[in-house]
């Protein structure tokens, strides 16, 4: 999952820079308000990339949910204060 969710950000941020720079480099040639449009569209994307690459798979493990190692669980409900009676 760990992958996916990176390749598709830095498909995501890819597709942003290449708007960026081809707005500027090519199609203010032909159109400025064309070129700031695709700005608007590149200026969208990273936030959009740092939701896609952050997103919790369903066989992600959440940050509470039991690791199955008893220590290791034990020391983090400690720290948490949720100590086990």
């Amino acid at each position: 999952m760990y992958a996916r969710r990176r390749r598709g950000y830095f498909v995501l941020m890819g597709v942003c820079l290449t708007l960026f720079v081809l707005a500027w480099a090519v199609v203010r040639l032909w159109s400025v308000p064309a070129a700031v449009a695709m700005c608007f569209v590149a200026m969208v994307i990273p936030p959009v990339a740092a939701i896609v690459a952050n997103r919790r798979g369903p066989d992600d493990r959440w940050w509470d949910a039991p690791s199955g190692d008893e220590e290791s669980d034990r020391w983090w409900d400690e720290l948490d204060g949720k100590g086990r009676h």
